[in-house]
């Protein structure tokens, strides 16, 4: 059967539902979408009633409130829930795991896996962090690779190649789009995953994330920073990969798949 998967980073949880991410659902009625910098820690969530049309909720918190943090919507009583296995948070790392970057869902032939990869920032001090990161990350996956095909939906916060970004020249060294961030998504993608987006769309200029600062977004002076991507074997079996980039409500905007799992 045909599913559509969304990834989108909402920065922000409370403002995405101001903004009208419950008419997104309702328009768009994805089967699931994951989430990113939600933004809302557990126990402010449980104060709060979100509007989510029919979709269970899976959550991932940070433990610091109001920062990171990630949570998947499952679209109720369809074909995809009724495979749902269950949900998992983390990759074994205590360091990664209290930002609320990972979570899991198990069906009963494949996983998805959401994650909100960490900003080496400016000054590039937190590069070392995310490259640690990216090993961990790897591990987990190809562990789970090993049991049932992986798709993994998130913000990678990496500009892979030079089609990725406005402005790669300028951008060279700059967060984002390190060497050593770009060798890491190569290394994702030697190691049994396929960026579906790039592969189905080879000479594609279309960009997720634009800067709120200078009028980024409306002169489209972007990055392609949001992916998602699948174990090989199942690539066959991707019949489309998006970018929404006319969704508003976030500096970054929805994209995702059409797989027949």
């Amino acid at each position: 059967m045909k599913f559509t998967i969304v990834s989108w980073n909402i920065n922000g949880i409370r403002a995405a539902v101001r903004k009208g991410f419950t008419d997104f659902l309702v328009n768009k009625k994805p089967h699931l979408i994951g989430l990113q910098e939600v933004k809302i820690g557990s126990s402010a969530r449980k104060k709060e009633t979100f509007d989510f049309a029919k979709y269970a909720e899976n959550w991932n918190s940070a433990d610091r409130p109001g920062y990171a943090g990630t949570m998947t919507l499952l679209k109720e009583r369809s074909q995809l829930e009724k495979r749902f296995v269950g949900h998992t948070t983390g990759i074994g790392k205590k360091e990664f795991d209290t930002e609320g970057r990972v979570q899991t869902l198990e069906f009963d032939t494949f996983y998805i896996v959401n994650a909100y990869f960490p900003n080496t920032r400016e000054d590039l001090s937190r590069l070392d962090f995310k490259q640690d990161f990216n090993k961990t990350f790897l591990k987990y996956i190809k562990k789970l690779d090993k049991k049932k095909p992986v798709i993994v939906m998130g913000d990678l916060n990496v500009a892979h190649t030079e089609i990725d970004l406005a402005r790669p020249k300028p951008n060279e060294g700059n967060a984002g789009y390190t060497d050593e961030e770009r060798s890491d998504m190569s290394t994702f993608l030697k190691n049994g995953f396929t960026d579906t987006f790039r592969t189905l769309n080879p000479k594609k200029i279309q960009y997720s994330w634009w800067t709120y600062r200078f009028g980024a977004r409306s002169r489209n002076v972007g990055w392609r920073i949001d992916y998602v991507l699948v174990s090989n074997r199942i690539l066959k079996k991707v019949k489309k990969a998006f970018i929404w980039d006319q969704v508003q409500g976030s500096d970054h905007c929805p994209i995702g798949i059409e797989i027949d799992l």
